[in-house]
């Protein structure tokens, strides 16, 4: 190809740039060589998804408490940014005191990674930890409710507007939150099984 002056179609698609790979990979994954959470408050993760619309994608990012399995804040968006993730952990701040030193754990990502967000995480006494780059299995509990969500709720292709997606999004967080149960928590709902950890 050198020879005949050719060149393939996706040079230059990518640049490595140390700097921001340091920059998304310095936290570190501080959940995975974590004790197992024996409380709820001891370990919480967000994650962020996209339903799909007739007026575009509507954003939905939410924290939950991994001990539980409860959805403890919630955010719905038109942008996805940092504004979005974080008024999820606002949410979730007003609602829960998470206990000393509380790892919130979440996906690589500029909304998680942000200057405004990392300076909340901070403050509120959370200790920062990222999965791997190109290892989704890290934030697995997370994963799996957006599955569940998805496969068992929103099932529409396609919302006629933003309302029709919210209002079955509330109804399903309600739903997994109050009546769902969890072979992993011993076939509770996530809001029994607080109720019997208080």
């Amino acid at each position: 190809m050198k020879e005949a002056g050719i060149k393939a179609s996706t040079t230059g698609l990518y640049a490595w740039s140390p700097g921001r790979q340091a920059f998304y990979s310095g936290t570190g994954n501080q959940l995975r060589n974590a004790a197992q959470a024996i409380k709820p408050g001891q370990h919480w993760a967000g994650d962020f998804t996209y339903i799909n619309t007739a007026n575009g994608y509507l954003y939905y990012a939410i924290v939950m408490d991994l001990y539980t399995r409860k959805v403890i804040g919630w955010s719905l968006g038109r942008k996805r940014n940092s504004e979005l993730t974080r008024r999820a952990l606002l949410m979730a701040l007003g609602q829960h005191k998470p206990m000393v030193g509380c790892i919130f754990h979440s996906d690589q990502g500029i909304e998680y990674a942000a200057h405004d967000y990392r300076d909340r995480v901070a403050s509120a006494g959370l200790i920062r930890s990222m999965s791997r780059k190109g290892t989704p299995q890290d934030n697995a509990i997370v994963e799996s409710f957006f599955h569940s969500m998805k496969s068992e709720a929103v099932t529409k292709a396609i919302y006629k507007n933003e309302i029709e997606a919210v209002v079955e999004i509330i109804e399903y967080m309600h739903f997994y939150n109050n009546e769902r149960l969890h072979s992993s928590i011993g076939y509770q709902s996530p809001k029994n099984y607080e109720k019997l950890c208080a």
